[in-house]
């Protein structure tokens, strides 16, 4: 039920587009009530409207702590040379006497939206289950801030905790990264910077229907245009603010767009998911595809039906709970807790 092994055929040479696949019937009665207020697609004009209109408000220092489970507190930590300070969301569990795994979050929000607590609270529920520190941070948008802003806060922010993390009091040899959406693909873009600067060691990177490919010419990126939760236009506004003229072109490295990567070796293992009715079906496929052909280690999810972060918009869905409980399972593989 989890995997759909094959990947989509080339677009044919005439331009025409297969049908989209269709949306799994639960998700697509979640999605129904907000398709008339939501488009799938924006241009970049919209951004400004798209960031004060958010539709779920940030979780509380409280509501983070879950009735005392978590400590919480927000820490500003050095930034990239030259920046600003990066804000960290630290949540670690109430009394814990030992160094914890601990999970450093990235946020969605395609490079252009979104805060250091949107989506910790899944994050919070495999903290409580299996004993984690969880680390969330906040990283410069796009088009305020392009390339390599938001990447180089993310490592700063990774390279803070690794080096404080007896403070923290994490385990610096067992630090996963994880993102979702935008957040997926700087997750990637970070697994990469990490391998190719020296460090810090990584143990595990959790690539949640990750962005990884400015290039927007995927047959699953042109099948599912207007569908969803995350359009082709949409994807092209995201790219475009944080690459500017630069996207699809020649020059777009792989710290900013981690399907341009030409080496996949040396990364450490990989947990993928996507839907298959989704924008960035193809490119996520292609992905865990090239870490298996370069020696790597990678489990690779494709939730059919699953349009782009079903298990947000509708996390009581019967395919949403499997999604969820495959990535708490592989995390308890990975970190044996």
């Amino acid at each position: 039920m989890s995997t759909e092994p094959t990947t989509s055929p080339a677009t044919e040479d005439d331009g025409t587009v297969p049908p989209p696949p269709p949306f799994d019937p639960e998700l697509a009665a979640a999605l129904e009530p907000i398709a008339g207020r939501l488009s799938p697609g924006f241009l970049p004009e919209a951004i400004p409207e798209m960031r004060a209109g958010a539709l779920v408000e940030p979780p509380s220092d409280e509501d983070l702590s879950r009735d005392g489970t978590f400590e919480v507190e927000e820490r500003a930590v050095p930034g990239p040379a030259g920046a600003p300070d990066v804000s960290l969301l630290v949540c670690r569990p109430t009394g814990a006497s030992r160094p914890l795994p601990a999970v450093y979050c990235i946020h969605g929000g395609g490079m252009i939206l979104g805060n250091n607590r949107a989506g910790v609270d899944e994050a919070l529920d495999w903290a409580g289950e299996l004993g984690l520190a969880v680390v969330s941070v906040d990283y410069r948008l796009a088009p305020e801030h392009p390339h390599p802003a938001p990447v180089e806060d993310c490592y700063a922010g990774l390279r803070w905790i690794a080096g404080n993390a007896e403070e923290l009091g994490i385990d610096p040899q067992r630090i996963v990264i994880a993102g979702s959406s935008a957040g997926g693909g700087l997750t990637a873009a970070l697994a990469l910077l990490a391998r190719d600067r020296g460090g810090p060691a990584l143990f595990g990177q959790m690539l949640l229907c990750p962005m990884l490919d400015d290039r927007n010419d995927s047959v699953s990126a042109r099948q599912m245009a207007g569908r969803g939760m995350w359009d082709r236009t949409a994807n092209e506004t995201g790219w475009g603010a944080l690459l500017g003229d630069a996207r699809g072109g020649p020059d777009v490295p792989p710290y900013a767009a981690p399907a341009r990567a030409t080496e996949l070796s040396g990364l450490p293992p990989a947990f993928i998911d996507v839907g298959s009715a989704e924008t960035f079906r193809d490119e996520d496929v292609a992905y865990a595809t090239r870490i298996w052909q370069a020696g790597g280690r990678a489990e690779l999810h494709v939730w059919p039906g699953g349009f782009h972060g079903f298990d947000g918009l509708a996390p009581q869905a019967a395919l949403s709970r499997e999604a969820r409980a495959a990535r708490i399972r592989w995390l308890r593989r990975l970190l044996g807790c």
